[in-house]
């Protein structure tokens, strides 16, 4: 595949080998309230499985400097997606491996201009449906003109779509809005914070199947 997939808020080693090659293994990391939470200490042992060719994100809500460092240093991840305000007191390499999550409102609903935050200090930006109060699995989706309108202004910027994706849209979701790449958790679920083997390879094969349709 040439569409980065990342699938979020895996908690089971046996699904990481289903990671798409040149894709991510999503970790939601020190949130509570989530039903995809892992300490830090379950989240390297995961990470340690994840496949070579794959990245391993952290997924992180307002986290201090001192979980950043933790998280790159010690736990091992290859980027850290932020929900929430990113902390002062990071290094250089460290903010360009931060992925800042931009929330966009779902459709119908009120919206303001995104705030998309520079190439040279975020290379890769991810775009979620605003007001969610956890990070990733929430289903619900953001507004994909508005997503759209968001890519084709920022020629050549490496956005991540998240929010509300499943096997049967994701086919969609890639013709309307044309991101970079991919990012699902509860649309390849049986319950929250499960996975299912199979929606995991739904999900390949319907990103696959459009790409092979627009090649």
């Amino acid at each position: 595949m040439t569409t980065f997939v990342k699938f979020c808020g895996l908690t089971d080693p046996a699904h990481l080998a289903e990671v798409p090659a040149g894709g991510a293994a999503g970790f939601v990391i020190d949130v509570p309230a989530s039903p995809r939470n892992l300490t830090l200490e379950k989240a390297a042992g995961l990470i340690a499985e994840v496949p070579s060719e794959a990245e391993a994100w952290a997924v992180v809500v307002s986290p201090s400097a001192e979980l950043i460092h933790r998280l790159f240093d010690e736990v091992g991840v290859d980027r850290v997606q932020v929900y929430g305000e990113v902390p002062a007191g990071l290094e250089f390499l460290e903010v360009h491996h931060l992925v800042p999550s931009v929330p966009v409102a779902a459709p119908g609903a009120a919206t303001s201009e995104a705030r998309i935050p520079p190439a040279e200090d975020y290379p890769r930006v991810h775009l979620d449906a605003a007001g969610q109060p956890l990070p990733g699995g929430s289903g619900v989706r953001p507004d994909w003109e508005v997503c759209a309108r968001i890519v084709d202004a920022h020629p050549g910027r490496k956005f991540v779509l998240a929010g509300g994706l499943s096997p049967e849209n994701v086919g969609e979701a890639l013709a309307t809005v044309n991101p970079w790449g991919v990012d699902v958790s509860s649309g390849i679920e049986s319950a929250p914070g499960v996975k299912d083997l199979a929606k995991m390879r739904a999900f390949r094969q319907a990103v696959e199947e459009f790409e092979h349709g627009h090649a």
